[in-house]
């Protein structure tokens, strides 16, 4: 196993580890064990714990932003701002663990500083996205900060709401809320 394929090996299991037991058991021992590795694997991957969590969650949007980039160029452009904002939510398992990974880290950035710089990176990025979507849509350039922080602020709340239903409850009511805010936007240009 080269380097960058234990990092992410380590990564994923610290994600699982931060979605199951919460921030407080993200420990070597645990990681480790997660991972199916040795704790001295774990440390020679990322010798330090600010670095696990500082790559477990940019691990996070590395997946999402692999997952916007499979998305097929041939979509007409609703369809495909659809899909960039489908992929913002936690509507399957993988997104679920990466929303609770986002949450944990994000609230420990706030009193982290080394771990405060990835948190920002990743809020830009999650700002990008959004920005595009409105450019995609030809929303005014006038109206595309008030309207990226509309969409940014009803991605993050989305999201909140599905990670917090029922098990086994569908969100399809967000996809639903998400195609009304785009039809708007469309409807607005």
């Amino acid at each position: 196993m080269d380097l960058e394929e234990r990092r992410r090996t380590v990564s994923e299991a610290a994600g699982r580890v931060l979605a199951r037991d919460g921030l407080g058991a993200l420990s070597v021992r645990n990681v480790a064990a997660e991972a199916g590795l040795p704790p001295s694997t774990v440390r020679y991957a990322f010798p330090t714990q600010a670095s696990v969590r500082e790559h477990a969650i940019a691990l996070v949007f590395d997946r999402t932003r692999e997952r916007i980039a499979a998305i097929p160029g041939d979509l007409s452009t609703r369809d495909r701002v659809r899909a960039v904002l489908v992929e913002l939510l936690p509507l399957d398992e993988e997104r679920e663990v990466e929303l609770d990974v986002y949450l944990a880290l994000g609230n420990a950035a706030l009193t982290d500083r080394e771990l405060r710089p990835t948190l920002d990176r990743v809020v830009a990025e999650m700002r990008e996205w959004c920005d595009r979507v409105l450019v995609m849509l030809a929303v005014p350039e006038a109206d595309r900060e008030y309207e990226a922080n509309r969409l940014h602020a009803l991605i993050d709340g989305l999201a909140m709401h599905v990670a917090r239903l029922a098990p086994g409850a569908a969100g399809d009511w967000a996809i639903a809320v998400l195609d009304r805010h785009v039809d708007g936007l469309v409807a607005g240009s």
